[in-house]
């Protein structure tokens, strides 16, 4: 006999099962913010165990599973900005040397203080940026989630920098690959202003 699909052990069986052919924005929106509620709280509280479960969550349930719970719902949100985290932490892990290629051409090509909040070292190699990736991840569930989510915009706007940087390197010999780095570096930039806000909300109380 097949058994049933494990269900993730850091959220309820009923979170996900309110989203399997849920219709409704209203069911959706309510679950998504109950479940980033929940798991921030009780993550926070939890043994250090527990804490590196919930960094390492994607890794071992799929970024799907995250992306079913909170991807629909406002930038501007809890879940929201937990869902651009471990995006962005997903990206890291995915593409590593890519993504210190292009943070540390974006280091070098800031003149903000974005460097200094994002915190990697340069040069930086695939690891380190993987490192500052989990950093950022553990600093969400046991430091200030607001210091942590202006590191994670930091990081995706430096990174966009570093991306627009090297599709002009690319554009005479490989166009195609000049607009991925584009797309790919308009889509952080968003997400870097998007997490920035989410951090200031955090800091005025008003990120739900």
């Amino acid at each position: 006999m097949t058994e049933r699909p494990h269900r993730p052990a850091l959220f309820a069986g009923h979170e996900f099962s309110a989203f399997e052919g849920a219709a409704d924005p209203a069911v959706v929106t309510q679950l998504a913010h109950e479940s980033a509620r929940d798991l921030l709280a009780r993550v926070r509280t939890a043994d250090p165990e527990t804490r590196e479960k919930a960094v390492r969550f994607a890794d071992d349930n799929g970024i799907d599973v995250l992306a079913e719970l909170w991807s629909k719902v406002s930038a501007h949100s809890l879940p929201g900005a937990l869902w651009r985290v471990y995006l962005v932490r997903d990206l890291i892990r995915q593409q590593g040397e890519h993504m210190a290629l292009v943070f540390e051409a974006g280091v070098r090509a800031s003149s903000s203080g974005d460097p200094v909040i994002a915190g990697a070292p340069v040069p930086t190699s695939a690891a380190e940026v993987r490192d500052l990736a989990d950093l950022i991840l553990h600093g969400v569930f046991s430091g200030d989630l607001a210091d942590a989510l202006d590191r994670a915009g930091a990081f995706c706007r430096l990174a966009a920098l570093g991306g627009v940087a090297e599709a002009g390197s690319v554009e005479r010999h490989n166009a195609e690959q000049a607009a991925r780095l584009t797309t790919q570096a308009a889509r952080l930039s968003t997400m870097g202003r998007e997490l920035t806000v989410c951090a200031r909300m955090w800091r005025a109380g008003t990120l739900d």
